[in-house]
């Protein structure tokens, strides 16, 4: 297998052992699972079924980042408790992720719930050199790793202006440089807070991950996941915080997802314009919004249309006609092809084609190996469709 790695900028083999260590950033619950969402998550579902077909033992931790900068404020807007407003919403998207038949995780770590992880890895930064505090808020300075910027190869501009837009702190004049990065800072009068050496408060956002990860996987991840926008800031803050406690490398291979738009703009909760699996649920057969997403490479940024999910209803009734046939061609190439594209860079585009192609010839009475069908229903379960369900009404 070989697979875009974004701090080398190239695609190159995966090679892990036989257990793969892996770790995907999750949800901040504070609203429902949109697209963008759901095109990350069925990503790494799609490796993860590609690996185990290939025999690796596959260990997924993905978090709920239920305490930070985002849902904070969100609890404070309608006015309830920030762990009533995430357990509402991790409980939609579990129903959400169920109902795109994705894979669970081996653990769901919560951020609340890994705190003291998350202090004890500042304890280490501090007596190593890497923080300072200034009112009750820890930074890491980024001028004592100088390794910083190697996920991202951003240069120092890009890197503020996407901070200042991504949560970081770079206006902020008590810090020593514009891309040091929060740890710990003192809690508002209404937001939780915990005893720390470094005084009350919270936890900054990055730090939650590398805990969480490490905490779970050890100190070195096989392949790191999350969405394009994670680059930078998180994912080179995690990588700088984690190795300058272990001295070890963080991860092997950082694997993102491109982004989805919607009305011509990114989708995102801030601009309001999200396209909710829920609602794409109510409309057609779960097994099609799956089949809409994987039209598209991962690495891409690309724009949802409405009538994508039309098209792949269509392409649905195809797929689970064939399996009902008695027979078909040679599903063979077929097979060898689907599984030499998923190993091209997880090419789901390219597998998507292929199953449907076997499905057109099925259908069509071509040839009479009465392996066909079953052997599109086996190819068809490792893109993450079950072909023996009937379709929904």
């Amino acid at each position: 297998m070989r697979l875009y790695d974004t701090a080398r900028r190239a695609v190159v083999p995966f090679e892990p052992g036989p257990e793969v260590r892996l770790y995907v950033c999750g949800i901040t619950p504070y609203d429902s699972t949109h697209l963008g969402h759901a095109a990350t998550y069925l990503t790494y579902d799609l490796l993860i079924r590609r690996l185990e077909d290939l025999g690796h033992r596959v260990r997924m931790v993905r978090n709920i980042t239920d305490v930070d900068d985002s849902i904070l404020p969100k609890a404070r807007e309608l006015g309830v408790d920030f762990l009533e407003l995430a357990a509402a919403e991790v409980a939609r998207f579990h129903g959400d992720m169920a109902a795109l038949d994705t894979r669970p995780p081996e653990a769901e770590p919560r951020a609340t719930e890994w705190v003291d992880a998350m202090i004890e890895l500042i304890v280490v930064l501090e007596a190593r050199g890497h923080t300072y505090t200034v009112e009750g808020t820890t930074w890491f300075a980024v001028e004592t790793w100088p390794a910083f910027g190697e996920v991202s190869h951003l240069d120092t501009d890009t890197m503020i202006a996407l901070a200042r837009e991504r949560g970081g702190t770079p206006d902020d004049r008590r810090q020593r440089h514009p891309l040091d990065f929060v740890l710990w800072q003192p809690s508002a009068p209404d937001e939780p807070v915990w005893t720390s050496p470094f005084g009350p408060g919270r936890p900054g956002w990055h730090i939650e991950c590398s805990a969480m990860a490490m905490g779970l996987l050890g100190p070195t991840l096989d392949l790191h996941g999350g969405g394009s926008d994670l680059v930078f800031p998180h994912h080179e803050c995690e990588k700088a915080q984690s190795e300058a406690v272990t001295g070890t490398p963080f991860v092997r291979h950082w694997m993102h997802t491109g982004m989805v738009a919607y009305q011509g703009t990114k989708m995102s909760k801030s601009l309001g314009n999200l396209v909710f699996v829920s609602d794409l649920a109510k409309r057609a057969d779960p097994r099609a919004i799956r089949l809409a997403l994987i039209a598209h490479h991962y690495r891409d940024d690309w724009e949802w249309h409405d009538d994508e999910l039309d098209a792949s209803s269509r392409d649905l009734d195809l797929l689970v006609s064939a399996a009902r046939c008695p027979g078909g061609p040679d599903p063979r190439p077929h097979a060898r092809r689907l599984r030499e594209a998923l190993d091209d860079d997880l090419d789901a585009p390219a597998a998507r084609a292929t199953l449907l192609e076997l499905a057109r010839g099925i259908t069509s009475g071509a040839g009479g190996d009465p392996a066909a069908p079953a052997t599109l229903v086996e190819l068809a379960a490792l893109c993450g469709l079950d072909l023996r369900r009937p379709l929904a009404a």
